[in-house]
């Protein structure tokens, strides 16, 4: 099979890096500088281990030239870009005939849960990804890794349930490319545990690493609770603990550790846009459609667009202020 990862970030990078180095055909997809600084000297991976360079193809969108029929889509876009995407691709060519929504399998390695949905609509085959896996991209042409000893977990799975092979094969050539693949009938109720996890990310962003527990205890219960009014179903922390083991550690790359998550890194970038309307909006959702109060992973949602709108840096939204959008006094 050959892929073409749309979004060669830190997570699309790692994947698409670590596939290119097991022998299997690559291409990149990225845009700006970051593409630029692929086209011109590859992309770099730097892990515990080692450091590789991938020099391979690398694109801005689908082109005219046909698909291969073989061809998986890997889409690692940040879940607000998720319908650009989707749109860009759906009616690229393949050989033989028809579309890509029609042909080809779409895989979503992305955080979120709605992701997949938003997917079926134009794909026939989507395959959900449960993404655990430690990366930072915060310069052109460069990805740090930090999971040792394998990159990352993948589960990998079909949508709305179940598997397939093409589901088996992918998680055969992730494992061959040093990834931890394991394939689930359930990939959804795995990703909904990671969504109770990502519930941090924006309070990481905005705060830095010192998050106080309260208001992390919070953010969650209020997601759990969310999930159990809706009938949802998730792994937890004791499951994915026991899952991960010592499969996927956090090491340092070139004695640095990881400095922050994927919002953390959206604000360190500029980015102009970061995923929490669909992590903690996903939990404000589900609140207001079943009942259940999610007034801090609201204040969450409103502080990070503000952060974003205003550049403020990553960790650097005060404290005082998320307190007061939380209606709890400063002390």
């Amino acid at each position: 099979m050959r892929y073409v990862v749309i979004g060669a970030g830190a997570v699309g990078g790692t994947i698409g890096v670590r596939l290119g180095e097991a022998g299997r055909d690559v291409t990149l997809v990225a845009r700006g500088a970051h593409l630029a600084a692929i086209r011109e000297r590859g992309l770099t991976l730097r892990r515990p281990e080692a450091t590789v360079t991938w020099r391979g193809p690398a694109a801005d969108g689908p082109g005219d030239t046909p698909l291969p029929a073989d061809t998986v889509l890997v889409l690692t876009v940040k879940s607000q870009h998720t319908a650009a995407a989707l749109a860009a691709w759906v009616d690229a060519p393949v050989a033989g005939g028809g579309p890509a929504g029609e042909r080809l399998p779409l895989l979503t390695a992305q955080n979120g849960v709605a992701n997949e949905r938003t997917a079926l609509r134009l794909f026939a085959r989507v395959h959900p990804v449960c993404v655990w896996l430690p990366a930072t991209h915060l310069e052109p042409g460069v990805v740090v890794a930090n999971g040792h000893p394998h990159p990352g977990m993948l589960h990998i799975g079909r949508y709305p349930v179940g598997a397939d092979d093409t589901s088996r094969a992918v998680a055969a050539d992730l494992t061959a490319a040093g990834f931890v693949a394991p394939v689930r009938d359930d990939v959804l109720r795995w990703k909904y545990g990671k969504l109770l996890n990502n519930l941090g990310n924006g309070l990481q962003a905005l705060l830095g690493p010192d998050v106080p527990e309260w208001l992390a205890e919070r953010v969650r219960a209020e997601g759990e609770a969310a999930l159990a009014a809706a009938g949802i179903a998730h792994t937890t922390v004791e499951e994915e603990a026991a899952e991960r083991g010592d499969l996927v550690r956090h090491r340092p790359v070139d004695g640095a550790q990881r400095a922050g998550g994927s919002t953390w890194q959206s604000l360190a970038r500029g980015a102009g846009s970061a995923e929490t309307d669909h992590l903690n909006g996903e939990i404000v959702l589900l609140g207001r459609l079943h009942g259940v109060p999610t007034p801090v992973n609201a204040a969450v949602q409103a502080a990070v667009r503000r952060a974003v709108r205003e550049r403020v840096p990553a960790g650097g939204f005060p404290l005082t202020e998320l307190r007061e959008m939380l209606g709890r006094p400063a002390t």
